[in-house]
């Protein structure tokens, strides 16, 4: 390639990478089924072009839908290709996006080709002085090669200049047309000269010249030296028109009148929250973690502007986690005799604060055993305690009841502050061996949590790279994967050590790190100490208690479930008219819109009619299938996640089924939990309540279970200051029953129970940012009534409409919203161009404050509570599920109402609002007896 001054510009023939991606690669999906193959092969490809090149001007080009002037020119241009596949398509308008988001310049032509624009662009480069590489794997492109212009094929990275064109076509660049049009194209169907081939177009173009010269000199063909030369020019007599026209074909334009300025097409500052966002969707991980080291905790910063707190937040970080410095581990230490334990013991009592960490057998924290213990009471200054390595040749390690008896005093004191990552689970895994781990000062799982709930995730390994810049070492990387992966205490000392004690070493890091963050905004540094922390220990005890379930009872729902599934089966293949496999997609397409060609609601990413639930709950209003299928799907998730799976969990030490909180998954603060998820379980309909009445309480004692009510609305009043609101609830008002009095002009006891369920549906889509549209489909009304009842539901309550409007601004403005007590909910596509996305994020920005302010009212409730218990020293009442916005008890018979009237008072006064807090309490004898 000639050397250039400055970098070069770069065309990208983004078409012909996007199917050599396609065709080439392995195929990939995400999660969600959405292919991403070809996404992930450009995008690579892009990378790397501008990690070896940094151009200062560059464009990628896709081809446009729809027809070219060569269609007009000859209608059976590329009449040979196969229509472009759905899985294609579909990644076509994500790679688009995420080109966009790199900053780079992207350009769609229609009527032409991408061949012409780069051709175009190429041309008035040179004419710039500027230098081209065109990075395409098309052959075509050759005509383009010249002093100024040179390829790359960036898959093979093999470069193609002037000299290379010849070495590949065995003639120069200036003939590559005439080769084309001579021998033509089958894939693009340019028919050339019948019988020509690569040796007698070659020879025939050193031999005579381009096309021109060879029909003004047909009769020197004769003399050339290849195979069928004496009647080549009678062939070509004959063909002289289709030859013509297949030069046309094969000329790439390079006159084009384009809009683009050379000196407007360069690279600009990537829009990293929207990358963020993008990579996550289609599950690029090692991308995401690398824009989110950038962002470092900072989703709400876009190129367009931030808050100065967030700005804070990535400068600090992104210098920090872009430096990569690398991290010390010569000071790690594999502790095997008394004599260097006794020292780091000395070191913890006296350390004002240290990391801890367990290594286990099991992530059940119900079934894990100590394998080892690891600390760090500086940077780099860590120490790996094994205590039961137990593969062959392990060398002799102290005895873990004797190290565990000496750390005791240190675990349990409350004055010796511990931070972890995750400590709930080495609070659970302490309590295994009759150890309470108290001094809990920091958790950096949720310090990261709390700073920004959407960044990326909060595992270790994640916050490594998006903190420190640090690859960590991945427990895969020493124990391998799948079937055969080694359980940590088969794992040998000289990898486990040094991994242990980075453990140890990272938390402490990431807790320096992100604490300074944290604790400059007030508020966030409150919910960390005084919620998310303590409400860790409450969890802990919550899931080591556990709850009783009376698997009998769910052996015979399952066999009730089993036949009722059964049925549901045959009354669907009859209703099909055959029998199909109700699990397949395909199938189920095949029946309902192709068979009984049912309207297709919506369509998958590959184009295919969706049977998605929310499809199938729109046809079951009118068609009796979906409704069976939907009872089919519910019945069988049912079975299959609950009554068949819930008596295999039952613990059996404790004869008690105990589930996983997570403080540290959804955006808004709620808690989830998984093994078993306790939050899906209907209650709604017959068979998931049947579902909650197999959970029991032991013998003497009653379920309890306190519900705030109408929680969220309260919310509404309080942050929109709405006087009607804040009247109704003041007053103790079925809110509901207010609600359509306003809208509907009628006296409070004249509202129907249709007016009513009318006005319910409004409170609560309001809530959720519904539109009229949707509100509309849920009230079974023209979209125009919906709309009327939105209108008259503001001139109502005109603080709500307020409170929606500031909201949305607010939100543009700084990226985030708040709960009342200060929580940051970020919304990463609040600026988004995609219409969608933004309107999404829209709608967030009105439902998550009153989401997440509901989560920090239970979890403060949850914290008050447990207080009440621990200090009261109570052994008559336990706290034993959190679900939604309710609390679940289980009380010994004759103390219920005392108890139940305190728990409901501590609930109701866990926080200030302006309008009250009502709970609600049930008593039973199962949990659905109690709700």
């Amino acid at each position: 390639m000639t050397e250039s001054k400055k970098p070069p510009f770069i065309l990208v023939d983004g078409s012909s990478y996007l199917f050599r991606a396609f065709h080439g690669l392995p195929p990939l999906t995400n999660s969600k089924g959405q292919d991403t193959g070809a996404i992930y092969g450009v995008v690579n490809m892009l990378k790397s072009l501008i990690k070896q090149y940094n151009p200062t001007h560059m464009a990628v080009i896709f081809d446009a839908k729809g027809k070219t002037f060569r269609d007009d020119i000859y209608k059976e241009y590329k009449a040979n290709r196969p229509p472009m596949p759905d899985e294609l398509r579909s990644q076509i308008a994500p790679l688009h996006a995420i080109i966009e988001a790199m900053g780079l310049p992207l350009i769609v032509e229609s009527g032409v080709e991408a061949d012409d624009v780069i051709g175009t662009l190429a041309c008035r480069a040179t004419d710039h002085g500027i230098d081209t590489l065109i990075s395409t794997g098309d052959k075509d492109m050759a005509q383009l090669v010249n002093e100024n212009v040179t390829l790359i094929n960036t898959m093979t990275n093999q470069i193609m200049d002037i000299e290379g064109v010849n070495t590949k076509f065995g003639i120069p660049p200036e003939l590559v047309i005439d080769f084309l049009a001579l021998k033509g194209d089958k894939v693009d169907n340019i028919p050339g000269v019948p019988g020509v081939g690569d040796k007698s177009a070659q020879a025939l173009l050193n031999g005579i010249g381009g096309i021109d010269a060879i029909y003004q000199n047909l009769d020197k063909i004769a003399d050339l030296s290849f195979r069928g030369s004496k009647s080549m020019a009678a062939k070509m007599q004959e063909y002289e028109e289709q030859a013509r026209l297949s030069y046309r074909l094969a000329t790439i334009s390079i006159d084009l009148d384009l809009n683009y300025k050379i000196e407007a097409l360069r690279p600009q500052a990537p829009d990293h929250q929207q990358l963020q966002s993008l990579f996550a969707e289609y599950e690029f991980k090692r991308w995401h973690s690398e824009v989110t080291a950038l962002l470092s905790g900072d989703s709400a910063g876009s190129p367009q502007g931030s808050s100065e707190a967030s700005d804070k937040v990535s400068s600090a970080s992104s210098s920090q986690a872009s430096s990569g410095i690398p991290i010390d581990k010569s000071a790690y230490e594999v502790v095997l005799d008394q004599a260097q334990f006794d020292e780091w013991v000395e070191k913890l009592n006296q350390a004002d604060l240290f990391a801890f960490d367990t290594e286990t057998t099991s992530l059940n924290y119900m079934e894990a055993e100590i394998v080892g213990v690891s600390f760090c009471i500086e940077p780099g200054k860590a120490a790996y305690v094994p205590v039961a390595h137990d593969y062959p040749d392990a060398p002799e390690q102290l005895s873990r009841d004797k190290v565990l008896a000496a750390l005791k005093p240190i675990l349990t004191s409350s004055t010796h502050i511990k931070v972890g990552q995750h400590i709930k689970y080495d609070k659970n895994v302490l309590a295994n061996y009759g150890i309470t781990l108290n001094g809990i000062g920091f958790d950096t799982m949720l310090e990261s949590y709390v700073l920004n709930s959407t960044a990326q995730r909060h595992d270790m390994d994640s916050l490594a790279l998006a903190y420190l810049g640090h690859k960590s070492i991945h427990f895969e990387d020493i124990a391998g994967k799948g079937a055969k992966q080694l359980t940590f205490n088969q794992i040998p000392l000289d990898e486990a050590g040094p991994y242990a004690a980075e453990d140890a070493d990272i938390t402490l890091r990431l807790h320096q790190a992100i604490w300074e963050k944290v604790s400059d905004i007030e508020p966030l540094k409150q919910l960390l100490i005084d919620v998310e922390v303590p409400l860790a220990c409450v969890l802990s005890r919550m899931e080591q208690q556990g709850v009783l379930i009376d698997s009998q009872k769910l052996n015979q729902q399952s066999q009730d479930l089993a036949t009722r599934i059964a049925e549901l089966e045959k009354e669907v293949h009859e209703e099909a008219g055959e029998a199909f496999n109700l699990g397949s997609t395909k199938q189920l397409q095949h029946i309902l819109f192709e068979k009984m060609a049912l309207p297709i609601i919506k369509k998958t990413p590959k184009g295919a009619p969706s049977t998605s639930e929310d499809v199938l709950q729109e046809l079951a209003l009118s068609y009796p299938l979906p409704q069976k299928i939907m009872e089919y799907r519910g019945l069988t998730k049912l079975k299959n996640t609950y009554t068949d799976k819930l008596p295999k969990m039952i613990n059996h030490r404790t004869g008690r089924v105990h589930t996983s909180y997570h403080q540290a998954v959804t955006a808004t603060g709620r808690l989830s939990s998984t093994d078993p998820n306790l939050q899906n379980i209907p209650i709604r309909n017959e068979e998931g309540r049947r579902v909650r009445q197999a959970f029991v309480p032991r013998a003497g004692y009653k379920i309890v279970a306190a519900d705030y009510s109408q929680i969220e609305l309260r919310i509404m009043a309080h942050l929109s200051a709405d006087e009607g609101l804040l009247s109704a609830f003041a007053k103790g008002e079925d809110i509901h029953k207010a609600t359509a009095s306003e809208v509907f002009g009628v006296a409070l006891d004249e509202v129907t129970t249709e007016q009513r369920r009318s006005a319910k549906a409004i409170n609560f889509g309001l809530i959720y940012g519904m539109s009229a549209f949707g509100l509309a489909k849920q009230l079974n009304v023209p979209r125009q009534e919906a709309q009327s009842y939105m209108d008259l539901y503001f001139e109502r309550y005109p603080g709500v409409l307020d409170y929606m409007d500031s909201t949305r601004e607010v939100a543009k403005e700084k990226g985030y919203v708040e709960t009342v007590f200060g929580r940051r909910l970020y919304l990463p596509d609040i600026k988004a161009s995609n219409g969608a996305r933004r309107k999404g994020a829209e709608r967030a920005a009105i439902n998550a404050p009153m989401q997440g302010t509901a989560a920090d009212i239970i979890k403060m409730a949850m914290i008050k509570v447990d207080d009440w218990i621990t200090t009261s020293s109570l052994d008559d009442v336990t706290m034993m599920m959190q679900v939604h916005d309710e609390l679940v008890f289980e009380i010994k018979e004759e103390h219920v109402d005392k108890h139940v009237a305190t728990i409901v008072k501590l609930m109701e006064t866990a926080a200030s609002l302006n309008v009250p807090l009502v709970v609600e309490a049930g008593v039973g004898n199962n949990w659905d007896e109690a709700h």
